[in-house]
């Protein structure tokens, strides 16, 4: 079969069409023929970071082939012998493996069972693989960290992104007052995903105007700690927020300093999300699955691209000026 090789840590261009062995499955996972392929910020920081590369995808060294991606859809063409859940035919997508090897810039894939969920039928393949990684983050951003409710007002930076346009959809979804932080070519596009405002963060300052949100989701790409010093981007966040008020951050790490002082002046709580293994996610992604279905939130794709076209796809989302998301076809 046909893959994505990364040959080595570096350029998008190290990213390089092979023909690879077609995976074995094991007993609990299923063969997935793959339709479409979501990638995601994470994808393109991998590629040119050694340390994050080797902890992300638990390398251990004697692998014969660097397959990145989480996200696909596709259709199962043959079952594992413990499998009980799916049968061949079946549409499915889903994130799996994540943190660890999943091989998903591919034209087969073998995933385990559990962590993949019949594709609506109303849904294409590429509307629900990039409803994976992106809308699993901002649900769990906003409703399972944040408890968001009616009328709370929420602020979502990097609103017209992957992980930030599903994010105005589901806080609207919850009768949220969302104001949307972008940049202003996007303006049009965030208010129509449902935002009650838009800020141009290129050309204004989200602080000087409010502070007395509720909830900030902060899917801003800084690719570095952050501090407690009052210039950093984490910090001008908490300037907007109420007291009591609650600070999810998607990318930075905030330090246990800034955290203490969050809590100790306003009382914010402060708190960096991601979707990492856990007890919940088949719960979570069939909820995902049942909101793209009934229309409540919606994929915008911005690029499609044949999957030989992936270094292509990666000089655009390691820009972090992608509107909605980026998928690819095999």
């Amino acid at each position: 079969m046909k893959a994505i090789v990364l040959k080595e840590i570096g350029s998008p261009e190290n990213l390089i069409l092979a023909e690879v062995p077609l995976p074995k499955i094991k007993d609990n996972e299923v063969l997935v023929q793959v339709k479409a392929i979501a990638i995601n910020p994470v994808d393109a920081f991998v590629r040119r970071n050694q340390a994050a590369l080797e902890m992300i995808y638990a390398l251990k060294g004697d692998e014969e082939n660097i397959i990145l991606g989480w996200d696909v859809a596709g259709i199962v063409t043959e079952v594992g012998s413990a499998v009980t859940k799916f049968k061949t035919g079946d549409e499915v997508f889903g994130n799996f493996n994540f943190i660890g090897q999943a091989n998903a810039y591919a034209e087969f894939v073998a995933a385990p069972e559990e962590e993949l969920v019949i594709k609506p039928a109303n849904v294409s393949f590429e509307a629900a693989a990039g409803a994976t990684m992106a809308a699993l983050t901002a649900w769990a951003s906003l409703v399972k960290f944040a408890k968001v409710k009616k009328e709370d007002k929420i602020i979502i930076y990097g609103a017209s992104g992957g992980v930030g346009h599903y994010a105005v959809q589901i806080a609207k979804h919850f009768g949220a007052y969302v104001i949307g932080v972008a940049s202003g070519d996007n303006k049009d596009f965030v208010l129509g995903l449902g935002a009650d405002e838009f800020f141009d963060y290129k050309t204004q300052k989200v602080e000087d105007f409010v502070n007395d949100a509720d909830i900030v989701h902060d899917a801003v790409w800084v690719e570095a700690d952050v501090n407690s010093t009052e210039d950093t981007h984490l910090a001008r966040s908490l300037k907007t927020i109420k007291n009591g008020g609650i600070l999810s951050s998607i990318v930075v790490y905030p330090d246990q300093q800034f955290i203490d002082k969050a809590k100790a002046e306003k009382n914010i709580t402060v708190q960096r999300v991601n979707v990492t293994p856990n007890d919940t996610y088949l719960k979570d992604i069939e909820t995902i699955s049942q909101l793209l279905s009934e229309g409540i939130i919606k994929t915008h794709i911005s690029h499609l691209f044949p999957l030989a076209d992936m270094a292509k796809a990666h000089e655009i989302i390691q820009t972090k000026n992608a509107v909605g998301k980026i998928i690819l076809v095999p």
